[in-house]
């Protein structure tokens, strides 16, 4: 198997983005799977395009994108992207698109093909928190995650896509009170446990465990 992770730049101010930095930190190889690693832009568009050639040029059997989510607490793998575009700030080359159709042919919304319950349960099981989430918000981390979704459905059928939002680390919190972190090592540390699940499962059915919301 082969895995490719992506990690995006630093956006919103920032002088560095906890997922490209842990995405660095992986292991080239998990539970027998290549790991192949790749930046890409915060920029609407653009990031699909830079992954697009990354997938065109390593063939994966897995698409793994990972993004910020200040303010999070948790590791959060993704369940669902959604076809809109809808940026409460610029992106780093300062679009802004407002309610924009990401794909005019692509379906309302695509849930990913990972298994989202499994990979919780092997971070929790190994001592950090984790939780599905079922909004991965309207910039570009929905973006990427929907435009994977797409290439799936359009021409990557034997492919799987899916998302993972980590929180702050440190260094980005010093000014920030009461914002939660996580050290970038147990960040990396994270996203290598929800790797192994992927691995383990295969081709298997998503484990059927509690992991909905009330609201």
């Amino acid at each position: 198997m082969k895995i490719l992770v992506t990690g995006f730049d630093p956006f919103g101010g920032e002088k560095i983005n906890p997922a490209w930095e842990a995405v660095k930190k992986l292991p080239d190889t998990i539970k027998g799977a290549e790991i192949v690693k790749e930046e890409i832009p915060t920029v609407y568009g653009k990031s699909a395009d830079v992954c697009k050639k990354a997938i065109q040029k390593h063939q994966p059997d897995v698409v793994l994108n990972i993004g910020q989510a200040g303010g999070r607490f948790t590791i959060t793998p993704e369940r669902i992207a959604i076809n809109l575009d809808d940026a409460r700030i610029p992106d780093n080359e300062n679009n802004q698109p407002i309610d924009q159709t990401i794909q005019t042919d692509g379906q309302a919304a695509y849930f990913t093909q990972l298994p989202v319950k499994a990979m919780v349960e092997n971070v929790k099981n190994n001592g950090f928190p984790a939780a599905v989430s079922n909004s991965a918000g309207t910039f570009v981390c929905n973006h990427i995650m929907y435009q994977v979704q797409y290439m799936i459905d359009k021409e990557f059928p034997n492919m799987k896509g899916g998302f993972i939002h980590v929180p702050f680390i440190a260094e980005q919190v010093v000014n920030k009170p009461n914002q939660p972190f996580m050290q970038i090592s147990d960040i990396a540390f994270c996203i290598e446990k929800t790797i192994e699940a992927i691995v383990n499962f295969g081709d298997k059915d998503d484990l059927k465990a509690v992991g909905g919301e009330t609201h």
